[in-house]
């Protein structure tokens, strides 16, 4: 298990917020994941800055996936990053999509969706996943960090 490092307070409060736009979904443990975040950020050696979780609807992010990156087609996050000095920038998730998701694979949405918050962080972070071989790399990040999640509650819709 690796050893995350302590996040002072102040940190936290120029860290992670989260939000929602055309859903009714609130994260009842936004304190610990937002640390978890945090400590992810930290153990990959890049300095935190400002990042909204906004979740939202298979609608509303594949009206973005249309209008800001000329995909057609629906998923589960997009990040959005504002700065190359610090881990900064917006990750959108549609709670429909990880929901499926983590039906289909017969997970819980809590498990799947804290997946897909990691995957954004990554993203913003530079990891990619074009090809296979970035695939792998960022599917094993994703599960270290999973590996290394404190207990968590349930979340809230």
């Amino acid at each position: 298990m690796i050893e995350f490092p302590d996040l002072p307070g102040q940190e936290q409060d120029a860290g992670i917020s989260f939000y929602s736009e055309d859903v009714t979904f609130a994260l009842s443990n936004e304190g610990t994941t937002a640390d978890w975040l945090l400590a992810v950020i930290k153990a990959e050696g890049h300095p935190p800055g400002e990042i909204s979780l906004i979740f939202c609807s298979d609608t509303y992010l594949h009206d973005m996936n249309v209008q800001y990156l000329d995909h057609d087609t629906l998923t589960d996050v997009i990040t959005f990053p504002y700065s190359d000095q610090s881990v900064t920038g917006d990750i959108f998730i549609s709670v429909d999509r990880v929901s499926d998701n983590a039906r289909d694979l017969g997970i819980p949405m809590l498990q799947e969706l804290h997946r897909v918050m990691v995957h954004g962080v990554l993203h913003l972070m530079g990891y990619e996943d074009e090809t296979p071989e970035k695939k792998a790399i960022m599917r094993e990040k994703e599960d270290h960090y999973l590996a290394n999640l404190p207990p968590m509650e349930s979340h809230g819709t």
